[in-house]
């Protein structure tokens, strides 16, 4: 799969990318990443690349041409069917599903923006989609591009070293991950639990799922909503619930 970051800030996309399971992926050529600055297509000497917003107000906004050039140079150099995502607060949530959908694209240009953000314009001829991260306010898309790769990149075949790895991933079945554990079993008095220590995969599947059930309920009771629980699942709520609170019969979050 190919990246394109259209960024003025490529050095941060760069070393965003180039550590971990990304810069592993890109050195053994299961994955593309590169950056395409609008500077280098603008046309006057200073480089200029944003200009005072008509009407008034604070900051500057992004210009149409050199964006517009430097995405067209972008499309021009991925697949056909390489979508141009606009990386700002008005996009779509980004959440697992979206990420798994990208891992279907041949390509994808992401455009990182600055200041007071693009000239709406430029939105208008040349985006295919918008994303956001959330409801939160970045200096600029260059992050948000880089958690975008990274989360998609994952998810890709030969990238991850076992193949459940991202499978058994926080939101990948709309549930929060279960607790891990590691070497050594005792550490400051806590104990790994008995039941990954016995060797029981029918109990450890049980227990893992129980876990992730009820951290979603007590964490992202939003995700739960969204979830059509079988019956196994709602057993294993309720038990969560009444280990947690000692008394199953207090609250049913799941009779419905």
């Amino acid at each position: 799969m190919q990246f394109r970051v259209v960024t003025l800030f490529p050095e941060m996309v760069a070393t965003g990318t180039r550590f971990g399971v990304c810069g592993r992926a890109a050195r053994r050529g299961l994955v593309e990443l590169s950056t395409v600055d609008p500077r280098d297509f603008s046309v006057d000497l200073h480089r200029t690349v944003d200009d005072r917003p008509y009407g008034g107000g604070p900051g500057m906004v992004l210009k149409v041409e050199p964006f517009r050039d430097a995405i067209r140079s972008a499309r021009a150099a991925l697949p056909e069917n390489s979508p141009v995502v606009f990386l700002t607060p008005q996009g779509r949530r980004f959440d697992q599903q979206v990420a798994e959908q990208f891992t279907a694209l041949p390509g994808l240009i992401l455009v990182a923006g600055r200041y007071e953000g693009f000239d709406e314009r430029l939105v208008e001829a040349e985006a295919d989609d918008e994303i956001s991260l959330g409801d939160f306010v970045l200096s600029g898309g260059e992050i948000a591009a880089v958690a975008i790769i990274d989360a998609v990149v994952r998810l890709l075949p030969q990238v991850l070293g076992h193949a459940a790895s991202a499978e058994q991933d926080s939101f990948t079945d709309a549930l929060l991950d279960c607790p891990h554990y590691t070497r050594p079993e005792a550490v400051d008095g806590m104990r790994v639990p008995a039941v990954l220590r016995e060797g029981n995969h029918e109990e450890i599947r049980r227990w893992r799922l129980k876990q992730a059930l009820g951290r979603t309920y007590l964490r992202r009771p939003d995700l739960l909503q969204a979830r059509t629980m079988t019956e196994e699942e709602r057993q294993l709520l309720r038990e969560y619930l009444a280990e947690r609170d000692g008394d199953a019969g207090v609250f049913d979050p799941v009779r419905h």
